[in-house]
């Protein structure tokens, strides 16, 4: 028997473990998550209901409200973190790759240091500096003369979202940064070198060259962006907590999940309507996935052709 035709078996004990492991922390708790979405108690008894926890979230004017405030605010996070967070990561990318620039392994450690901090840390810290009271926010906008611009930005419906999505961007804009740093440094010399003889330089070259070869990157860091806010709580959780406040303004479906699965103050809680929560969001995160995936394979080949 040839070499190609042998069962490379070392293959399967090297993937055994980890996918052991995946099945038990990700695969196992997904249908586990799915099957409880389908029951509901009566007494102290599990029965099967079908899709009428669904019909519940749906079509009940209590749930589907917090359902429907919880998803638009999801999307309002997700659309600051499109339009913000990624391209000022690409700017960032385009300047700390630039040949020329001193210190650039400093920038990029320090712009980058933030996305290792805890959750807790970033929402309390950033509470304490935009609190109205002994927080440095008043100071510094005083400083500049621009403190008639301050306001309690995490205490008014208006501004609260918004104000923890620019902080979520503050802490990770450091992932779609190194991510196209990486894609930028990886474009052949070659291509810039004939572009620089077809007169293509600077920004020209960027535009022209340089954008197109990481698009892909993009793409990929979008579809993350995407998936990384709609499974986010923690943030909101730290500064804002369990009620999402002020009056659920800042309430998204990682809180809503957690308030309906555990509970919290007087409300009990439920795990059957939690996995049905649970579910919801894993069909967006998958129908937005695809939507993305689809997106990006259409415009890579009608740039290909």
């Amino acid at each position: 028997m040839s070499d190609r035709l042998r069962p490379r078996w070392h293959i399967l004990v090297f993937l055994a473990p980890a996918v052991l492991v995946y099945t038990a922390v990700m695969i196992f708790p997904l249908f586990n998550t799915l099957r409880l979405s389908l029951f509901t108690e009566v007494g102290q008894e599990r029965v099967f209901v079908g899709l009428q926890n669904f019909r519940t979230l749906f079509g009940d004017a209590i749930w589907s409200e917090q359902f429907w405030n919880a998803l638009g605010n999801n999307f309002w996070f997700f659309f600051i973190h499109m339009v913000v967070q990624n391209p000022i990561g690409v700017i960032l990318a385009a300047i700390l790759s630039h040949p020329r620039l001193r210190f650039a392994h400093l920038y990029r450690s320090a712009i980058f240091i933030p996305t290792i901090l805890s959750f807790v840390i970033v929402g309390f810290a950033w509470k304490l500096i935009l609190s109205p009271i002994w927080g440095i926010a008043p100071s510094l906008l005083d400083a500049v003369g621009l403190k008639s611009l301050f306001a309690p930005w995490l205490g008014k419906e208006e501004y609260a979202l918004t104000t923890l999505a620019l902080i979520s961007v503050w802490q990770f804009v450091g992932i779609p940064m190194m991510l196209i740093y990486a894609a930028l440094l990886s474009i052949p010399e070659e291509i810039l070198e004939a572009g620089e003889c077809d007169g293509i330089t600077g920004m020209s070259a960027f535009w022209k060259i340089k954008l197109p070869l990481i698009l892909p990157s993009i793409g990929i860091i979008s579809i993350l962006t995407f998936v990384g806010n709609f499974n986010a709580f923690d943030l909101i959780y730290a500064a804002q907590g369990a009620l999402a406040g002020p009056n659920f303004s800042t309430d998204i479906l990682g809180t809503f999940l957690y308030r309906t699965f555990f509970g919290f103050q007087l409300q009990l809680g439920d795990p059957h309507m939690g996995s049905a929560i649970a579910t919801a969001m894993f069909v967006i995160i998958l129908i937005g996935v695809c939507i993305y995936l689809f997106g990006i394979q259409t415009r890579l080949r009608r740039y290909q052709f």
